[in-house]
């Protein structure tokens, strides 16, 4: 399968040269307050909300720790127990008035209103369910970084989308393509999951990934790096804190151009301006 796969790769549109850095980052808040191991950032602008997945524990055990948080814009808590119960939640994706959640093994569906678990689809092959995107459609995306796969959902059902994806974590769906951190590289998977790779070359495997507009991405390495890839695929490291903290799956505020980065170990989320 790893050949079937390997002749499916159409292109490759850069080897990941690192070139002199274009943009930077400047810090604006730190949120320190009731984060326990704060995974995942995701923003949502019409509600001017941050929601942050919080494992509380370890990230592969179910120990109904877990739960999500609820930040305002300028770092302060709004919900700091918005959902409990939880096991160790990681990415989160929203469609209409329903916020989805990588949780182990399961996508846990939550009502945006009520804040109240509607639904909790286990997935029996999976291991280590990571990052999650949505299409346009409503359909779902789960990549599982221990197995190498990525799931797709649909009507409460799911089914194997591609395997053989090397660390599969961080996902975002665009127009018709599904793009994938695989590693250390940065993938575009299109409707007949032909394969190319946008960009290779990161120093570690990556974790969040966040579009900011023609062609150009943010992407985190869990363990303390944040990139800016751009659109001929060439990167730069905006930030390397490695040994300080860690950097893991990022938010994106598009309007003012600012990102949400969690810190995990170091139990906070940081909000950087992009300049």
């Amino acid at each position: 399968m790893r050949h079937f796969l390997l002749g499916l790769f159409t292109a490759v549109l850069f080897a990941g040269s690192i070139k002199a850095q274009t943009k930077n980052l400047e810090k604006i808040w730190e949120a320190k307050e009731d984060l326990p191991i704060p995974e995942s950032v995701l923003y949502k602008g019409d509600t001017k909300e941050l929601y942050v997945s919080l494992i509380d524990g370890v990230g592969n055990v179910k120990d109904g720790k877990g739960g999500i948080a609820i930040l305002n814009l300028d770092g302060t808590m709004k919900n700091a127990n918005w959902v409990t119960g939880l096991n160790a939640p990681k990415g989160l994706a929203v469609f209409k008035n329903t916020l989805y959640v990588a949780d182990i093994t399961a996508v846990v569906s939550i009502d945006l209103p009520t804040g109240k678990v509607k639904n909790k689809l286990e997935i029996d092959e999976a291991v280590f369910l990571n990052d999650l995107t949505v299409d346009n459609n409503g359909t779902l995306y789960a990549s599982d970084t221990r197995t190498n796969k990525i799931y797709q959902i649909k009507n409460n059902r799911y089914e194997l989308y591609i395997e053989n994806a090397t660390s599969a974590n961080g996902l975002k769906w665009i127009n018709k393509d599904l793009f994938v951190l695989a590693g250390t590289e940065l993938w575009k998977i299109d409707s007949k999951k032909q394969i190319t790779i946008v960009a290779k070359g990161l120093e570690k495997v990556g974790d969040g990934l966040e579009p900011i507009g023609n062609g150009e991405f943010i992407a985190t390495c869990w363990a303390g790096i944040i990139y800016h890839i751009k659109k001929d695929g060439s990167i730069e490291k905006l930030q390397d804190v490695q040994g300080k903290m860690n950097t893991a799956d990022l938010g994106y505020n598009p309007q003012k151009r600012i990102i949400y980065i969690p810190t995990f170990n170091q139990n906070s989320v940081i909000a950087y301006q992009l300049k």
